[in-house]
């Protein structure tokens, strides 16, 4: 039963991120903390094993035929990516659970608050 419930997380993720052109991170994190009871550090680096070769891909593709993906800047942020994936992950090993888990939330509580009023 799990394994189906982590599939259909998948496709949800994947779906919305496709869709809003959101990282998944944002709907696995929760959903892998709370429904599948990982710690936060858990979540987030099985939320980063999810996003390396398959995530994106087939969306990209679909907005790169379509005329839409600004293939240097992609490059660009790509490359900084890279670097700032490692740092920020190197860092956050640091960082206790329950801290970590504040940061998440109210980042992504910023983001909400901004996107509804801005």
């Amino acid at each position: 039963m799990a394994d189906r419930g982590l599939f259909l997380l998948g496709i949800v993720s994947g779906a919305v991120s496709g869709f809003l052109g959101i990282g998944g991170a944002i709907i696995i994190i929760p959903a892998l903390i709370y429904f599948f009871k990982m710690t936060q550090h858990q979540a987030q680096g099985t939320s980063l094993a999810v996003l390396l070769p398959p995530i994106g891909i087939m969306a990209f593709w679909e907005y790169y035929k379509n005329g839409h993906v600004e293939l240097k800047v992609a490059f660009f942020i790509a490359a900084g990516f890279l670097l700032g994936g490692f740092i920020g992950a190197y860092l956050a090993q640091y960082v206790p659970g329950n801290i970590l888990k504040k940061v998440f939330g109210i980042f992504l509580l910023i983001l909400a608050i901004d996107m509804i009023l801005g």
